[in-house]
């Protein structure tokens, strides 16, 4: 009996470490290349916060993307062209203490969503964008922020 039960263990380990490593454990598909133009245009805006350019902002954001977050209780709406108004095109002065990270990315199909964290000095913020492909591109078309200030 005691065999039996090492046998089996043995021969679930392999099987387990098989599925583990092929890329579709448990069910879950190996990334496809639509997963990784939709992590392109994720980095591509953390990129955008890195370096304080308005180009990887732009190649990240569809045109018609719009932003939401609560201000001090109030709901505020931003469009694209607002949210690059906003860019000054030069890191932060505390670039070196920021602090940013992709959470999480689930993509099915032609849209997906991303978690972003971002970590400043003076604030802890989480994004949730939305991707989605058009016209062959993977664009951010929705923002959500959770901004924490400390």
């Amino acid at each position: 009996m005691k065999q039996h039960l090492r046998n089996a263990v043995a021969v679930g380990s392999v099987i387990v470490g098989a599925v583990l490593t092929s890329g579709s454990a448990l069910g879950t598909p190996a990334p496809s290349e639509d997963e990784a133009g939709a992590r392109r245009a994720v980095e591509l805006y953390l990129k955008g916060h890195a370096t304080g350019q308005v180009a990887p902002f732009r190649e990240a954001m569809h045109d018609e993307m719009k932003m939401f977050l609560n201000r001090d209780g109030a709901l505020v709406r931003k469009t694209t062209a607002e949210y690059l108004a906003g860019v000054n095109g030069k890191p932060a002065a505390d670039e070196a203490k920021r602090k940013r990270r992709l959470v999480s990315l689930d993509v099915t199909g032609d849209v997906g969503v991303a978690k972003v964290e971002l970590d400043h000095p003076d604030a802890f913020m989480t994004d949730y964008l939305t991707v989605i492909k058009t016209d062959g591109a993977w664009k951010i078309i929705n923002k959500v922020v959770h901004i924490q200030k400390r």
